[in-house]
C-alpha cells in the first residue's frame, strides 16, 4: 500500500496522465491487486482520456519554452493529484491515516514537479533543442520504471523513495538557485537593451 502510494504520488508529479494511465493498466491486465479506490484507475473511462492527454503531453513536453508553459499550468493539477492518489490508497484506514497519506503524497509530487519544472527551465536556456527530448523521454521512463518496480518489489522501492526524497529536497536548492540565475541575468539584458534604446529613439526625433 505504501509504495502504490507513495510510488503512485511520486510519479504525479513528473508526468500525471502516465501514472493514472499507467497503474490503470497494471491493475487490469499487469495482475495486480490496487489498494483502497485507486482501483477506479482500472476503468477504461480513466485509462482512455488519461493515455489521450499523455499524447498530448508527449508532444507538448518536447516543445522548448511549452514545455515551460504547460509545467507552470500543471502545477494545479499534478500536486492535487499526488493527494488525491496517496489518500485514495488508504480510504479504508481512517480518516487519520488517509489524511497523512494524503499530504505526504501531495508533498512528494510537489517535489518532483518543481524538479521537473526547475530543471526545465534550466535547459531550455540552452539554445537547441536535444536536451529537451533527452530529458522528455527520460522522465517518461522514470514513470514507467517507477510504477513497475513500485508494484514488483514495493519494499525495496519504498526504502529507495524515501533515499531519492531526500536527494531530492537537496537537488530542489542548487536548481532553483540556478533558475534565479538565469531569470536574473535575462532581467539585466532586458533593462540593459531598454537603456540602449531609450538615447536612440530619442536621437531619431525631430528637433522642435
Amino acid at each position: 500500500m505504501l509504495a502504490q502510494a507513495m510510488g503512485g504520488a511520486w510519479t504525479s508529479g513528473l508526468n500525471v496522465y502516465a501514472t493514472c494511465a499507467g497503474l490503470g493498466l497494471l491493475g487490469r491486465y499487469g495482475d495486480i491487486e490496487l489498494a483502497g479506490n485507486l482501483a477506479v484507475l482500472e476503468s477504461w473511462w480513466v485509462i482512455g482520456p488519461a493515455l489521450a492527454l499523455y499524447v498530448v503531453e508527449f508532444v507538448a513536453d518536447k516543445v522548448p519554452w511549452v514545455d515551460l508553459v504547460w509545467d507552470v499550468a500543471h502545477t494545479f493539477l499534478r500536486v492535487p493529484a499526488g493527494f488525491l492518489l496517496a489518500g485514495s490508497v488508504y480510504s479504508e484506514s481512517g480518516p487519520a491515516v488517509q489524511a497523512t497519506a494524503s499530504l505526504a503524497g501531495a508533498a512528494l509530487a510537489g517535489e518532483t514537479h518543481a524538479l521537473k519544472a526547475g530543471a526545465r527551465a534550466l535547459i531550455n536556456a540552452s539554445p537547441e533543442p536535444v536536451t529537451n527530448w533527452i530529458a522528455s523521454v527520460a522522465e517518461d521512463i522514470t514513470v514507467i520504471g517507477a510504477l513497475l518496480f513500485a508494484v514488483s518489489n514495493p519494499a525495496l522501492f519504498t526504502v529507495l523513495l524515501g533515499i531519492t526524497a531526500v536527494i531530492g529536497v537537496v537537488a530542489l536548492r542548487f536548481i532553483w538557485k540556478g533558475v534565479r540565475s538565469v531569470f536574473s541575468r535575462a532581467a539585466d539584458l532586458f533593462r540593459r537593451n531598454k537603456r540602449w534604446r531609450a538615447p536612440l529613439r530619442a536621437g531619431s526625433e525631430p528637433a522642435s
